[in-house]
């Protein structure tokens, strides 16, 4: 997005407007592609790829899912709200990442630990259809929105997965919750390391942002203190900070977000 001219430089303004190119290079006004994209999606795609019958109550899911991006998946929950079963519910969800409008992602379960949830999360691709089915009308609304938490954790999530696609690499994408209460946004893994990150929509640092990384990263240290691990906090502010291990990145350098300074425990 950075190579466009008119890319927004306001976090609330990328995440209403998400991140397809076409808006940007024609210079379309984000609500009214958003729109044309969600009534083309319902009307057309949708009915190539599955039989549905009920085009209001598959909006109904959509909207569902949008109010739960990053959060755990319950299909049959899901279902009873929309009034379908739970196989209905799970076909639809399957179009959708099919579509490539929504990606789960797995919990995590390290060794050490049995007592973690499993449930994956949903997460929408682009937050700027998140907005337009939340009914989300301007970027300000977000300033103060219930879920502007939860779309800036999908945003990092989707910046994540993209650009181990597009880089061509096997790094696996969770999240953590354990029973007791530990929960950590993101967990990035490939053979050699692991990195974990927190999500954090408010500009200003508060004392608590690294208490879930560095008390999970302690624990992977201690049973496996071979793992390279590194901690990450991604916030809605504009300074890069540290606090300890951790470091706490501005939400505009998510590109320098990488693996490479991951280490392992001395």
């Amino acid at each position: 997005m950075k190579r466009f001219p008119s890319a927004p430089t306001d976090l609330f303004e990328v995440l209403w407007t998400g991140a397809y190119p076409r808006i940007f290079d024609r210079q379309i006004p984000p609500h009214q592609w958003l729109a044309d994209y969600v009534a083309t999606y319902v009307q057309r795609d949708v009915r190539q790829l599955l039989n549905v019958g009920d085009l209001r109550a598959f909006t109904n899911f959509l909207q569902l899912c949008a109010g739960g991006t990053a959060g755990e998946t319950h299909l049959s929950r899901l279902g009873a709200d929309v009034g379908i079963s739970h196989n209905t519910a799970k076909a639809w969800l399957s179009v959708l990442e099919a579509t490539y409008l929504i990606f789960r992602v797995p919990g995590w379960h390290p060794t050490f630990h049995k007592q973690v949830v499993k449930s994956a999360k949903l997460h929408f691709v682009n937050t700027g259809v998140a907005s337009y089915l939340l009914g989300i009308r301007e970027p300000d609304q977000l300033r103060t929105h219930p879920l502007r938490g939860a779309l800036f954790e999908s945003w990092i999530a989707s910046e994540m997965m993209k650009r181990a696609a597009h880089e061509g690499v096997r790094r696996e994408l969770f999240h953590y919750r354990d029973a007791a209460g530990l929960e950590v946004d993101l967990v990035l893994s490939d053979a050699q390391s692991v990195m974990l990150i927190e999500a954090k929509s408010g500009a200003t640092i508060a004392s608590d942002f690294t208490h879930a990384v560095d008390r999970l990263a302690r624990g992977v240290r201690q049973r496996d203190p071979q793992r390279a691990i590194s901690t990450r906090v991604v916030y809605g502010g504009t300074t890069r900070q540290s606090r300890g291990d951790t470091k706490l990145l501005p939400w505009h350098e998510i590109d320098q977000l990488t693996m490479t300074h991951a280490s392992a425990a001395p």
